[in-house]
């Protein structure tokens, strides 16, 4: 038996869902949402499924035994094998509710440092096993998961939680190097003494980590200019299994095509990301916020893609629809509502929204003078003011929660995102909610609602996400989810989207990835992946179908 290694996070994880323990609605609040779905959806009473615990499950003997030298940093605890056998996703979550972690990894790794990670990597080499890099597990499209088929020996989980330190702050060119395991709240409570901010804020903000969010092109808190990661990353250093790979750092260059391009959105198959150079943003103090009202959603869309092309540049330009603004306290059902914020550390941005507002009411929107709110202050995003984005930013931290209540009550409930450019996106978002109707009528689930936001906008398209709210069947959960996951996929693709924005491509969304990807490119990220990892141990089937080691010879 190998060592236990203490895990370091202070509040205690959920092994199953979302979050730490006690977070989220408590059994009380859960009887009362039932109640409400019930009438809402016109069920007879709605029973709330417990949570699993760890001495209910039933996991397969380890496949594997680390070697001496790596026992110390390995463990084979039935807590942390199950707490690293699935991500965040509703599909995850329903299977942890009925107790089935079928696929746990063998051996979870705790890696001091870069060393310890060759030395991992050299182990699953020769033996054969599957090695999973692992952040804060919060992917919601199985890109954690290690349920890698029969071709590998085992599966080791790399959780780089260990490696979490700010190693050094420039100052002088605003950028700082940081170890890829470091959790959003930490990172920023590191830069705060200094006045810096990497101002990246997703949802899974607080359990996601540096590292995580750059394997997977993680979409964050700006609506429009610095959408993505890619946009703070400076340089990074890679561990594969055939070196250590490491980028100049520049402000910018064009020399050839980039290696940093490589590894953004590579999703642990070509490398460890052990630390990055990322740019940072002096703290921001002035800021403003509005909620514009439509009776109309293409009038929304509208005033929505003005401020896209304005060169405003808003921090926050969210479009919500009537039905998104009522879930989330934003509205109550009547109006769609577009959110619209601007801040700087270095002017007041009154005159900003002064003219955004004025090109929201160019577009039929309506907003009282007294509904804009101006501040300065030196403090973070916090909770909102009671305002609709206030009300709307508190339902999107508060959501990942409540979604693992709705599927303890046997609902269905799934988002998915992509992005569109705007001469497309009237017949696109016609086609892909017909889509998801046909297919909720068709598993039975025809009472079900869907929703729609932006969350980011560009000078040539928004990124529509959508959410999907249903009755599930007994037994049926997962059956009803698959077949309106695909549903929403296909349509998604055959209307031009993509498949994913800023989630990631993981195990879940591989089909319509490749479908969607050049087929020259996936030959070429093929013979990328054969050179990093020539044994095809990193990840195995993310991006690309596995090859296990005996098929690669």
């Amino acid at each position: 038996m190998s060592a236990q290694v203490d895990p370091s996070p202070p509040a205690a994880r959920k092994f199953w869902g979302w979050g730490v323990e006690g977070g989220g609605p408590t059994r009380a609040q859960q009887e009362t949402i039932a109640a409400t779905l019930a009438d809402r959806f016109g069920l007879d009473e709605m029973h709330v499924v417990e949570p699993p615990t760890v001495d209910e499950l039933d996991l397969p003997t380890p496949r594997l035994a680390p070697p001496a030298a790596l026992a110390p940093i390995c463990s084979v605890e039935p807590a942390e094998r199950a707490g690293h056998t699935y991500g965040k996703s509703f599909r995850d979550v329903v299977r942890a509710l009925e107790r089935r972690f079928d696929h746990p990894p063998d051996v979870v790794a705790f890696p001091r440092d870069e060393n310890d990670i060759v030395a991992l990597l050299d182990w699953c080499s020769d033996v054969g096993a599957a090695a999973i890099p692992y952040g804060g597990g919060s992917s919601v499209v199985g890109g954690v998961e290690p349920d890698v088929g029969d071709g590998f020996a085992g599966s080791v989980t790399i959780d780089l939680r260990n490696l979490d330190r700010v190693e050094e702050i420039d100052v002088t060119s605003r950028a700082a190097r940081i170890q890829a395991g470091i959790y959003g709240p930490a990172l920023e409570d590191h830069l705060r003494p200094q006045g810096l901010t990497l101002r990246h804020f997703p949802q899974s903000f607080e359990f996601s980590t540096l590292g995580g969010w750059i394997a997977t092109r993680s979409g964050g808190h700006f609506a429009t200019l610095y959408t993505h990661i890619d946009d703070f990353v400076e340089s990074m250093r890679v561990v594969t299994p055939a070196g250590v790979m490491e980028s100049r750092r520049l402000p910018g260059s064009g020399a050839g095509p980039s290696p940093d391009r490589l590894m953004l959105g590579s999703e642990g198959t070509l490398g460890v990301i052990t630390e990055a150079w990322m740019r940072l943003q002096n703290r921001p103090r002035f800021r403003a916020t509005a909620s514009v009202m439509f009776g109309d959603f293409d009038a929304g869309v509208g005033a929505a893609r003005a401020l896209s092309q304005s060169g405003l540049y808003p921090t926050n330009c969210r479009l919500l629809d009537a039905t998104e603004a009522m879930t989330s306290g934003s509205g109550d059902g009547s109006a769609h509502v577009l959110l619209i914020g601007f801040e700087s550390a270095d002017h007041p941005v009154g005159e900003s929204m002064r003219r955004a507002v004025e090109l929201a009411r160019d577009h039929h929107g309506s907003i009282d003078d007294d509904a804009v709110r101006t501040r300065v202050d030196d403090g973070d995003v916090g909770p909102g003011a009671p305002d609709a984005a206030g009300a709307w930013r508190n339902a999107f931290i508060r959501a990942p929660y409540t979604r693992d209540a709705l599927a303890a009550m046997g609902m269905i409930t799934e988002t998915f995102e992509t992005s569109i450019t705007w001469d497309r996106f009237p017949a696109f978002h016609v086609g892909v909610t017909a889509a998801v109707q046909e297919a909720l009528a068709d598993v039975g689930a025809g009472a079900g609602w869907i929703a729609c936001r932006f969350t980011h906008v560009y000078p040539d398209g928004p990124a529509p996400y959508y959410t999907v709210i249903a009755p599930g069947r007994p037994g049926g959960q997962l059956e009803q989810w698959a077949a309106v996951k695909a549903a929403a996929s296909d349509a998604i693709l055959r209307l031009g989207g993509t498949i994913t924005h800023h989630h990631a491509v993981g195990r879940d969304h591989r089909r319509w990835y490749e479908q969607q990807r050049p087929g020259l490119f996936g030959d070429a990220l093929r013979a990328a992946k054969r050179t990093l990892d020539p044994a095809g141990i990193l990840n195995p089937g993310v991006l690309l179908a596995p090859e296990s080691p005996a098929s690669r010879g």
